[in-house]
């Protein structure tokens, strides 16, 4: 296991990682949510955003994938609350979602969570892995169109990421992976259409060459 990128690969693995980076800048927000994963500083920098003052409150949503259930076995929006109230988000300032299997269930399920609460929020910032920022916000569009939507996930450089991660593999198949479901999900009903660049397409083609494969759908 290796937590460095080859040089053959980097300019098209930072290529993808450049397209699902949507560029919004943070700003108060009616609800954080961070989605669930096997990256736990989705949650670290969701208590960061919450001590800047940037939403009162968090709904942490997901259960558990394959990917995911060593690390959190108690579920990960349950592990994420864990965590940000150690960081030092105080308990009532945090719901969970604990059902979500996937991106689609992490919005709609947040939604009735949040509706179950009476809290209609025209504003929400969705915190994640960077290289799932554009496939969030399209399911978020999706599903939840009649908000408004921020993405936001730690602004860390693509080596310093993968280097935190500790695995370059993996996080090039899950790059690759997502990008794979920019193209498939609108077919399937689960995301909005977006423009895909050339240069990005190509690169994605040059991934899966290489073998890239293992989170394709």
């Amino acid at each position: 296991m290796s937590a460095v990128i080859p040089d053959d690969l980097r300019t098209d693995v930072a290529t993808l990682w450049d397209y699902h980076d949507m560029h919004h800048e943070p700003r108060p927000c009616d609800v954080g949510v961070g989605l669930g994963s096997h990256d736990l500083g989705v949650a670290t920098f969701t208590a960061e955003l919450f001590q800047k003052d940037m939403f009162p409150l968090v709904v942490f949503s997901g259960a558990n994938a394959p990917t995911t259930v060593e690390r959190f076995p108690r579920g990960e929006a349950v592990h994420y609350r864990e965590h940000a109230i150690a960081l030092g988000v105080p308990s009532e300032a945090i719901l969970i979602e604990p059902r979500a299997t996937n991106t689609g269930e992490n919005i709609q399920f947040t939604r009735r969570r949040l509706d179950d609460e009476g809290i209609h929020p025209s504003l929400v910032m969705l915190i994640s892995r960077p290289y799932q920022q554009r496939r969030a916000y399209a399911t978020c569009r999706k599903f939840w169109p009649e908000v408004e939507v921020i993405c936001a996930s730690r602004p860390l450089p693509l080596d310093e990421y993968v280097q935190d991660i500790g695995d370059a593999d993996r996080v090039i198949n899950m790059i690759v992976g997502d990008t794979q479901r920019i193209l498939e999900y609108p077919k399937r009903g689960f995301a909005i259409p977006q423009k895909m660049p050339m240069d990005v397409e190509i690169a994605y083609k040059r991934l899966v060459a290489a073998g890239y494969t293992t989170r394709l759908i």
